[in-house]
């Protein structure tokens, strides 16, 4: 009875390594499209984040780093 099989095994269907590595590269591609189209979305909408004031102090310590005298010291 073995004998009957042995020459007629034949895989049939896909192989289960090549379905999972199907399902994650497609899920890696719809990630990473899907990323890409919020950053180009961001950059055309959204406001462009406003940099902190910065302080007289700040400003005091590198004008006297860069030797320019500071008025009114």
């Amino acid at each position: 009875m073995a004998d009957e099989f042995s020459g007629k095994i034949e895989s049939k269907g896909l192989n289960p390594g090549l379905i999972v590595l199907l399902v994650i590269g497609g899920l890696l591609v719809t990630f990473l499209v899907g990323n890409f189209i919020l950053y180009t979305y961001a950059q055309k909408n959204l406001p462009q984040r406003k940099k902190k004031p910065v302080s007289k102090k700040k400003m005091k310590k590198e004008k006297l780093k860069q030797g320019v005298q500071v008025p009114g010291e």
